[in-house]
């Protein structure tokens, strides 16, 4: 079909209706979920999601390296704090019970499911320098596109500019530290591996998919995450497992409570 005319772009452009892919949003979402999509490896994707949403992240073939970073969805200035997510707690290695953590002591989500061995909140994402360096090129409409990068075009989509990004954790590929300080990367968590996330106030998620910055392969490798999101309930205070996620879930409910919202 020939695109020369408008006419025939038109309908070449519409012959495509219905095309699916692998990698691609499912709108409407299926039954039951609030957000379906799968994220190819070097891509990324955002969503505003309403308070007790629960969002699964599925490896599909074992080598997804996904970053997450989650703002307050009415005042972004509150975001992801992974220092306080990881001091406050006592737990530098973030699996299933954990609250991820607001700089105002409060849950902007809990981890609901997944392996602490398969995340790492030390080395963040990749960037322009580092994948310029390693893959020669690192932009974000390339063949190995950084991170950081891509969290800048994901918080665009939501008036955020890159001055707006923090550090951001990582989950299926692990890290450890070692006696000297030294970070060991443990690789992939697998085929099929799951991690969960709850919304416990209405949050903008920014996630990126791409190769671990300690990963050791010379090719740019990463494979696609599938996405679901369905609606649930937050978290009470009394769910939580220590004195200090017990705060920060009052905290949070306080604030919603004064905002009408819980």
């Amino acid at each position: 079909m020939s695109t020369a005319t408008t006419t025939g772009a038109r309908e070449h452009a519409r012959a495509q209706g219905g095309t699916v892919v692998e990698c691609m949003p499912t709108v409407p979402a299926s039954t039951g979920l609030t957000w379906e999509e799968t994220i190819p490896g070097g891509g990324y994707a955002s969503k505003r999601l309403a308070r007790g949403t629960t969002l699964r992240l599925t490896d599909v073939h074992g080598d997804a390296c996904v970053s997450v970073l989650v703002f307050n969805a009415d005042e972004p200035w509150e975001r992801l704090n992974v220092a306080d997510t990881v001091k406050v707690l006592w737990q530098a290695y973030v699996g299933e019970g954990h609250l991820l953590l607001s700089d105002q002591g409060r849950a902007l989500a809990t981890v609901t499911a997944g392996s602490p061995d398969r995340s790492d909140t030390f080395c963040g994402t990749t960037t322009l320098t580092s994948n310029s360096s390693r893959y020669g090129d690192g932009s974000p409409h390339s063949a190995t596109p950084a991170g950081r990068e891509l969290f800048t075009l994901a918080a665009a989509k939501h008036g955020l500019t890159r001055r707006d990004l923090p550090p951001s954790i990582s989950f299926f590929q692990g890290v450890r530290v070692g006696a000297d300080g030294g970070f060991t990367w443990l690789g992939s968590a697998g085929p099929g591996a799951v991690v969960e996330l709850r919304a416990e106030m209405p949050v903008t998620v920014l996630l990126v998919n791409v190769p671990h910055p300690l990963d050791p392969r010379e090719e740019y490798t990463c494979s696609p995450v599938r996405i679901s999101a369905r609606p649930g309930k937050p978290s009470e205070p009394r769910d939580a497992r220590t004195p200090e996620a017990e705060r920060a879930l009052f905290n949070t409910v306080d604030y919603l409570t004064a905002r009408g919202l819980a």
